[in-house]
């Protein structure tokens, strides 16, 4: 299979899902500014990916060293016998008892999954498939294609969410108060009232964003005077976005407090009341006009041309607006998938047989995309994607 070409024409997303849905082998090679990162694939899985640039400080030797598993000294040991019987690193240190094999597994896998999910930030630059036999050598785990752009949407979606809070690598923590034992964290049921009933709703409180759990009180023991985020990142072993993104949650529920790198406290959840005031001003502005365009629309569309699942007479400019749609049409797709398991006792093969069964049309099968939706059985469960444009 012969791919290549920029990554302004086809994203990492539709270049991941076409490779995993034709379940090819080969290395997919990526250059943006001077970064260059190869990832392996096995029969449509990811089983390497490795930054062919990478600075100092992602190397696993240096990664080891700042998460004080293993001591300077003991790393260049460790290269100097890798010099002498050209060894693996990994074998070199764990067969001198530095670290574990299970620890220094760990460690690769994060390295790995933090080179492998940076691509999702990359708008511009270069990329070309080759088709090649694979070694899996078992340091990291395959991931299935599918999964890994589920994961890397979901970042790319949280990611504005936690900068709001975590503005610098150079901010420092200061503790609020004491986390909650497990036992007493409230739960989904508690949250909600506690959200229905309170005078004044925090800026961010949702979801994943409001609960206490294993990377919050791992980050909050890492949290102490003077130490940065990037330190934070290092000890915590967790990866950039999960430690930010639990960074961000204790600071949410007030169990610590950001400080700027000049010393003035940041993201502390409270914002001052000339700036909420002008957010107040800001939503009711924007309320007012989004109000009058839809006065427009009411009174200037003929509703009665658009059919929900109907993709013959509707057609969309923006891709954002396609994305909207597709999230409503999906889970449509997902309930026919299921009223199609109660009714025949399993899956569909295809979304076609969700036609032939009259439970959905044809149309619905591809709206409002030019292509039908990508569908995969896999036993019991599947998966379901947006078609490839």
């Amino acid at each position: 299979m012969a791919l290549k070409g920029t990554l302004k024409d086809f994203g990492i997303a539709d270049i991941l899902q076409l490779i995993g849905q034709q379940q090819k082998t080969g290395i997919l090679s990526l250059t943006n500014k001077g970064e260059s990162v190869n990832v392996s694939f096995k029969d449509g899985n990811i089983v390497r990916a490795e930054s062919t640039s990478r600075n100092r400080k992602d190397l696993i030797g240096t990664m080891l060293v700042a998460a004080n598993l293993i001591t300077e000294s003991q790393l260049e040991f460790a290269l100097e016998t890798q010099k002498r019987t050209l060894q693996r690193l990994g074998d070199v240190l764990v067969g001198q008892g530095s670290i574990g094999a299970e620890k220094f597994k760990s460690m690769v896998a994060l390295q790995t999954s933090e080179t492998l999910y940076k691509l999702f930030s990359w708008k511009s630059g270069t990329y070309a498939f080759e088709v090649h036999e694979i070694e899996v050598d078992g340091a990291f785990p395959p991931l299935r294609a599918e999964s890994v752009l589920m994961e890397g949407f979901r970042r790319v979606d949280e990611w504005p969410v936690v900068k709001k809070r975590i503005t610098s690598d150079a901010m420092t923590f200061e503790k609020v108060k004491e986390l909650p034992p497990p036992a007493l964290e409230k739960d989904d049921f508690d949250s909600a009232l506690d959200d229905a009933f309170a005078e004044e709703k925090k800026e961010i409180n949702k979801g994943e964003f409001q609960s206490v759990g294993d990377n919050e009180r791992r980050v909050y023991e890492l949290i102490g005077p003077g130490r940065t985020v990037s330190r934070i990142i290092e000890l915590s072993m967790l990866g950039e976005f999960e430690t930010s993104k639990a960074l961000c949650n204790l600071i949410n529920l007030e169990y610590a407090r950001g400080v700027a790198a000049s010393g003035e406290a940041e993201a502390s959840g409270k914002p001052s009341r000339l700036k909420s005031a002008l957010q107040a001003l800001g939503r009711i502005s924007v309320s007012m006009l989004v109000v009058g365009a839809l006065l427009v629309v009411f009174t200037r569309v003929d509703f009665g041309a658009f059919r929900l699942g109907s993709s013959g007479g509707t057609t969309y400019t923006d891709p954002a607006a396609q994305r909207f749609a597709a999230v409503t049409q999906m889970s449509r797709l997902t309930t026919a998938l299921e009223v199609y398991r109660l009714e025949k006792g399993q899956l569909p093969d295809s979304l076609g047989q969700l036609v032939e069964a009259g439970i959905v049309t044809a149309d619905d099968v591809r709206y409002p995309w030019r292509d039908d939706y990508y569908y995969r059985r896999d036993g019991a469960t599947y998966v379901l994607l947006p078609p490839l444009r």
